[in-house]
């Protein structure tokens, strides 16, 4: 029996319980027969429940954070569900969740009330949902923010959780909260996107407040995401963001799930259409019961007010293409160096604790929650897979990089080129083509062995697919898998991209670049670092430095070679996935969501 109390009273959610009966009911229907797999797949899929390539009763478990924080007794929880139910690793996502795999459907219910142990849940975290709402990772703590976004996306989570507007849409949802526009948070592609900005008023005085981004998405497809108006207030704010999903509700394509996003609505109607609703929901959403006018709850209680500027000289650079530079030559100087963020009004620091690959072992969780403990720090989870701890000061910061160093958490990673994010691939997902984080991993040794591994400014994101999960459209270098034919064989390849950016609220896609074998993209991958880090001028972001020299084509001018898979009987390795034994097969499973 999992114990749900502290000192005697109970911390059962209601609404966390009848989730937990519900899904044990219908789990009892389905294994019965009495429930087919179409419809058990949908009410699955809603709680956070993703089937596994490698079928059976394999499933991936998907855990909402927030705005991405977490507590220490929420990270201990889930050290445990690594440990009890799955294989003692847990995946952050590039949407601030948690996911754990291999866990079998039979287990489920207990794994749920693991969670409502500890507040949390996976309710939403996959299906036609809202899925989680992201913030950026600094926010309350960054020296550049116009308002601490974290209690709006709080009030969004817990507004539309449950929603029964927002439980079978069109498809996916997706909220995304930035607190300024260098956009750390990444709403310029999420289809509805919230960036805090400020206005003049007619008698001087300055409002913030909040511009609104619709129809944004990656995948096969991507799209930017656009203003639907050039201010909204702090009291239409939830109005807004309810208004956009019911038009999405009302107008999306229930028939082909792969023109169903916001983007397509847009396509479809046209954006002067598509705004023209949203402000009409928006204008009468106040005879609905579910209208969510006014100051949320959570931002009257915690306040929104922005950390502030301690001292412009202080203030760490936040972004896309910051320019990062390792001047001091120990360990900890180093780490110093890239992975922290100063600045703030309060003189408190933000610290990274760098995860290779975006994985986080049992003990691992155990031992940032130790430490989080310790120094009475918050935690957060960023959309580069990686930890932050916030509030520390710089006292802290030795007894943290300690703690990190005897989990092997510790490298300077943020900022740097071997931070590469990867999807989970054709490890666990049914839509992957490839190995992704064995690319991943490729690309980190050969950086690490030819010395570029600490370059500055510089972002390499690879997905198994299209489907854009590992948010390769947003990389200064992109990855994405797809299958090859040579000689008679299938093979693994990948498409390569470059100029990927994000920042100042706007967007710009990587650009095609060449296809590659998977074997010889850690190589491409090597030689773009190295021109970037021989040729950039000082302080030059790679989207600059790109156009300046030329552009995609003749950055890849030298790369053209790559592009060649010799004969089976002379290189077999070519026709072979990362951390495959066999001949590479495409097996594509029937699809069920993407992150």
């Amino acid at each position: 029996m999992i114990d749900v109390s502290i000192d005697g009273e109970s911390l059962i959610d209601p609404a966390m319980l009848a989730d937990i009966e519900k899904f044990e009911t219908q789990l009892e229907h389905y294994l019965s027969g009495d429930l087919s797999e179409d419809a058990f797949r949908v009410f699955r899929l809603n709680n956070g429940v993703y089937g596994q390539r490698q079928g059976g009763h394999n499933q991936m478990v998907r855990i909402k954070a927030p705005a991405g924080k977490l507590t220490p007794t929420q990270l201990d929880a889930m050290a445990h569900i690594a440990d009890t139910y799955s294989r003692g690793w847990g995946h952050i996502t590039t949407r601030q969740n948690l996911q754990f795999h291999y866990v079998q459907l039979e287990q489920i219910p207990d794994v749920m009330r693991e969670l409502m142990a500890v507040g949390l849940t996976s309710r939403e975290a996959c299906g036609d949902t809202v899925r989680n709402v992201q913030a950026c990772h600094l926010a309350g703590a960054c020296p550049h923010e116009v308002l601490d976004i974290t209690p709006w996306a709080e009030a969004a989570y817990r507004h539309f959780l449950r929603s029964p507007i927002g439980q079978r849409l069109p498809r996916k949802f997706k909220i995304n909260f930035s607190g300024c526009a260098t956009d750390c948070g990444q709403a310029m592609f999420n289809d509805a996107g919230v960036i805090a900005v400020q206005r003049e008023l007619d008698d001087g005085t300055i409002e913030s407040g909040f511009r609104v981004y619709v129809a944004g998405g990656l995948g096969a497809t991507p799209h930017p995401a656009l203003a639907l108006e050039p201010f909204t207030t702090k009291e239409d704010l939830l109005p807004t963001l309810e208004s956009i999903m019911r038009v999405f509700d009302h107008h999306g394509n229930r028939e082909n799930k792969l023109r169903a996003r916001m983007k397509w609505l847009v396509g479809q109607l046209g954006f002067d259409e598509v705004q023209r609703q949203v402000l009409r929901e928006r204008k009468f959403l106040v005879a609905s019961a579910t209208w969510p006018g006014g100051i949320p709850g959570e931002v009257l209680k915690h306040g929104d007010a922005p950390a502030g500027v301690r001292s412009q000289t202080e203030v760490t650079p936040v972004g896309q293409g910051v320019s990062v530079t390792l001047r001091r030559g120990n360990p900890f100087e180093a780490w110093s160096d890239a992975n922290v963020v100063r600045g703030n009004a309060k003189g408190t620091v933000s610290a990274y604790a760098w995860c290779r690959l975006g994985d986080v072992t049992s003990d691992q969780l155990r031992a940032l929650a130790a430490v989080q403990r310790q120094l009475g720090a918050e935690i957060r989870v960023t959309n580069r897979q990686n930890f932050v701890f916030r509030g520390l000061t710089e006292d802290q910061l030795p007894r943290l990089f300690e703690a990190l160093e005897a989990i092997d958490m510790a490298q300077a990673g943020a900022e740097l080129s071997r931070d590469v994010v990867a999807c989970p691939g054709a490890d666990t997902c049914n839509l992957a083509v490839t190995q992704s984080r064995g690319l991943a991993a490729a690309i980190g040794k050969r950086l690490e062995e030819e010395g570029l591994a600490e370059v500055g400014g510089i972002r390499t994101n690879i997905s198994g697919c299209t489907n854009s999960c590992g948010q390769h459209h947003a990389a200064d270098i992109g990855f994405f898998g797809a299958e090859r034919r040579a000689h008679g064989q299938s093979a693994p390849g990948y498409q390569m991209l470059l100029g990927g950016h994000i920042g100042d609220e706007q967007i710009h896609f990587g650009q095609k670049a060449l296809r590659l074998p998977a074997k010889a993209a850690p190589e491409a991958a090597v030689r773009v670092v190295r021109q970037f880090s021989e040729g950039r001028d000082a302080g030059e972001s790679f989207k600059d430095w790109m156009e300046r020299v030329g552009g995609v084509a003749k950055v890849t001018e030298g790369l053209k070679e790559l592009d060649h898979f010799p004969a089976p009987n002379e290189n077999a390795d070519y026709y072979v996935d990362f951390g495959e034994t066999g001949p590479y097969e495409s097996e594509i499973g029937e699809s069920e969501c993407a992150t």
